[in-house]
């Protein structure tokens, strides 16, 4: 089977993140590298086995032998380099979260959906951690039909970025965007409905309070409550804060219905556990009927190999082997610039309901 060359655009820590899950795959390799730190594309391209780095944007955009690329780079990034890429040529492209940052990018992303002619993934890695794809499939059964959804993520501060582009809203869209177009991804998906109402506070209490940058104090929140009603008549719940890295379980998902209870239950990254405390935990899945009475936990140990190549559970890795099939012209991209705009607007909405103090319809 021959390799699919992948160029890979930044290549900072969550770059290398897919770097050390596509060397585990079966037929897809990194070859090209570029990020504007040389040291970071030279380090990145060490990593994926002796791919070549590239000295700009538009010599890795350019370069025939790629089937597809990796977009890695800063989040207000992606919108220009999405469009650099559909003036050269149309591939298969991943791009990560969030999508875009500022409301007048909504329009760029729109025009450029209806023009590219190549099939892209918004990487929404947690959708594929073990206990939340096992929520998501049994979520209906167990509950009966999900009335709540209650996401909690309990977990460390922002880590240092180069450039430390994360701790300022100008470059992230905000925490709620930053952090969170995930769980609002997952809210849809989970519930299979659209949101209609978003009610927000958020703050920044704890954390970077006195960094300086350039003369600048980070402006990025650290906690959050965000609510959702939704047209099918369910409502979510988002409990952020960046400040509980002490907690057993980093993200902890509750869909709850007339028939019982589902709990999706996520460590953190196992590098960050204390050695003192033996091992790391193990995901789990707790289903709880409301007849007969009694939860039922059952834990989901993930691939040491899988753990080893990054901080999301395994999730980049069964990420990238379902894309790989895309870009193999067999499968179907299951995250779409649909759903990456939707968790983008939705995580705008929230910021600005919480700036303001209103509900914001959607």
């Amino acid at each position: 089977m021959t390799s699919k060359k992948y160029g890979l655009i930044g290549c900072g820590m969550m770059g290398q993140e897919h770097v050390r899950n596509v060397a585990l795959l079966d037929g897809a390799e990194i070859a090209r590298t570029y990020d504007p730190v040389a040291d970071l594309s030279a380090a990145a391209a060490s990593l994926a086995g002796g791919a070549t780095p590239a000295s700009s944007l538009d010599e890795i955009i350019q370069d025939q032998s790629l089937d597809a690329f990796v977009i890695v780079s800063p989040n207000h990034l992606h919108v220009g380099q999405l469009q650099q890429i559909a003036r050269h040529r149309d591939v298969p492209i991943l791009v990560e979260k969030p999508l875009y940052t500022h409301p007048e990018n909504a329009d760029e992303i729109d025009a450029f959906a209806k023009s590219y002619g190549a099939p892209v993934w918004v990487a929404m890695e947690y959708r594929y951690m073990p206990p939340v794809a096992a929520l998501i499939e049994r979520a209906d059964e167990v509950t009966g039909g999900i009335r709540m959804l209650t996401i909690r993520e309990h977990r460390f501060p922002f880590l240092p970025k180069v450039g430390d582009w994360n701790r300022f809203n100008a470059n992230t869209g905000g925490t709620l965007v930053e952090k969170c177009c995930h769980f609002f991804d997952l809210m849809r998906l989970v519930l299979k409905a659209e949101p209609v109402r978003i009610m927000a506070s958020g703050g920044q209490d704890v954390n970077h309070l006195t960094e300086e940058f350039d003369g600048r104090t980070p402006d990025v929140w650290d906690n959050a409550y965000v609510i959702v009603d939704f047209d099918s008549g369910a409502r979510a719940v988002l409990e952020l804060c960046m400040f509980a890295e002490g907690s057993r379980f980093q993200e902890e998902i509750m869909a709850v219905g007339a028939a019982g209870k589902i709990e999706a239950r996520v460590p953190g990254p196992g590098r960050f556990w204390p050695a003192k405390l033996g091992d790391p935990p193990v995901p789990e899945l707790v289903t709880s009927p409301r007849s007969p009475m009694g939860p039922v936990r059952e834990l989901l140990p993930i691939n040491p190999d899988l753990l080893a190549a990054g901080d999301h559970n395994g999730s980049t890795f069964f990420q990238h082997q379902r894309f790989l099939e895309v870009v193999r012209g067999k499968g179907q991209v299951e995250v779409t610039l649909t759903d990456g705009a939707a968790a983008v607007a939705m995580g705008l909405a929230a910021q600005k309901s919480a700036t303001e103090s209103v509900v914001v319809r959607m």
